[in-house]
């Protein structure tokens, strides 16, 4: 990062926002899990989504290059491949 030199974090990502339910299901068609997954109604929700503010990281020029779907087929597959 040529223009930051700050000691705050940035958040890098998507921008993409999508629920919990909706990642899980990602990750299951991409995994080629065939089982059920359960979801405890009784806990507390937690935060039901995850989007990052990737504001301040686009400002100075920098853009998410791969989505989040063929980021996290990617990073299966070569876990799958290596491991």
């Amino acid at each position: 990062m040529e223009k930051y030199n700050e000691a705050s974090i940035l958040n890098i990502g998507t921008g993409e926002d999508l629920s919990i339910m909706e990642l899980a299901e990602m990750i299951k068609e991409i995994t080629g899990y065939k089982g059920e997954i359960l979801y405890d109604q009784s806990k507390p929700d937690g935060t039901p989504r995850k989007l990052l503010d990737i504001s301040r990281i686009k400002s100075l020029g920098w853009a998410p290059k791969i989505a989040l779907k063929r980021g996290v087929e990617s990073t299966y597959h070569d876990f799958a491949k290596n491991h």
